[in-house]
């Protein structure tokens, strides 16, 4: 088999090929319909889960893809290539592996970060029992960002707009205001929502199942959007008691948001806080893999076009289709040389989280 025939070029394709891979290793999967969406073909849309390792396994490791929909291309090769060049064979003792594919199988489908109600996953998994946060910085930038047209003058004043706030401050900081996550905005960008959404719930049950008396669980969340191209940051995410820990796992690669050396903002309403509430007598270690593709502004202007796309343009139009094939090319890089980076980092990283908890 060749990397590249690990990446698939639709959710549907990535999908067949997890179920395959997954049928020829003997290995059972659970597939979670969401009925709140269909996909960009009109087909049904699963978060399908695989377990590999005895059901009584104290040391889980979760491998997920797809929390940012258009980034599932990335996860699900990673996935695949793990299934068919036999990797996850012969685990340590008292360990599992968790496979969980599309989490957010309406964004993988439609090419979107966000889920089927414009929701970024990744700022969805707080306690809603409390007040949301009000993002001030988010709301000084909100106007800048999503412009009432994507191709006249609305537009160019809010190019403008951005590039005085960045010279006012700096790049990341507007980076910052932008993708911390808001609860203000429901049409805005990097919305958290204001109730769980389907693939919370859906992902927490999982995850309960598989490892609720789990004593150490590990997670990688695959990633793209962020760094330089075909490089995969190892961001850590969750208690940051467990940083030390991860630096020894990962031979001291971990960057964090919350120190200022990784590539991320700071976020809250992150995957990684769902996922430990449902181990919660585990330790926990936590990463998001983060594989680089375009300049930190060319993503942003494509997520920019996307949310304009589905709130005021025509996706059957050639702008339409334009902007599609943006949003693609920012978070999925179709070239062999990118899948190769992403696969030879992707299973090497999985390699250490194993020896980690073996360790632990």
């Amino acid at each position: 088999m060749t990397v590249s025939s690990f990446f698939s070029a639709t959710y549907s394709e990535a999908r067949d090929k997890f179920l395959k891979a997954c049928a020829d290793r003997s290995l059972a999967v659970k597939s979670h319909l969401n009925d709140r969406a269909k996909g960009a073909e009109g087909e049904d849309l699963f978060m399908d889960v695989s377990r590999i390792g005895p059901e009584n396994a104290s040391k889980i490791l979760i491998l997920s893809s797809g929390t940012h929909g258009g980034e599932g291309f990335c996860g699900s090769g990673i996935q695949v290539g793990l299934l068919q060049e036999g990797f996850l064979k012969g685990l340590p003792d008292d360990t599992a592996v968790i496979l969980i594919h599309a989490i957010n199988p309406y964004g993988f489908s439609h090419v979107r970060r966000v889920n089927e109600d414009n929701i970024d996953l990744n700022r969805n998994f707080r306690d809603y029992s409390k007040s949301l946060p009000d993002n001030k910085p988010y709301r000084e930038v909100h106007d800048m960002i999503v412009p009432t047209d994507w191709d006249g003058p609305a537009r160019e004043a809010a190019d403008q707009a951005i590039q005085a706030y960045i010279a006012d401050k700096d790049l990341f900081t507007f980076q910052a205001a932008v993708t911390g996550g808001q609860h203000v905005e429901p049409g805005g960008l990097f919305y958290g929502g204001q109730a769980p959404s389907w693939s919370n719930e859906t992902l927490r049950a999982v995850v309960k199942e598989h490892a609720a008396a789990a004593k150490h669980l590990a997670f990688i969340d695959f990633h793209t959007g962020l760094g330089p191209n075909g490089y995969g940051e190892l961001i850590y995410v969750g208690d940051p008691a467990g940083i030390d820990r991860a630096k020894d796992w990962y031979d001291n690669e971990i960057t964090s948001p919350a120190d200022g050396s990784s590539t991320s903002a700071i976020v809250e309403g992150t995957i990684d806080g769902g996922v430990c509430e449902m181990a919660p007598g585990a330790v926990h270690t936590c990463i998001a893999l983060e594989y680089g593709t375009l300049p930190v502004m060319d993503v942003l202007n494509a997520l920019r076009a996307d949310n304009w796309l589905y709130i005021y343009g025509d996706i059957q139009s050639d702008l339409g289709r334009q902007i599609k094939k943006q949003v693609r090319d920012a978070f999925y890089c179709d070239n062999d040389e990118w899948k190769g980076k992403i696969w030879e980092r992707g299973h090497t990283v999985v390699s250490k989280a194993l020896a980690g908890l073996d360790r632990s």
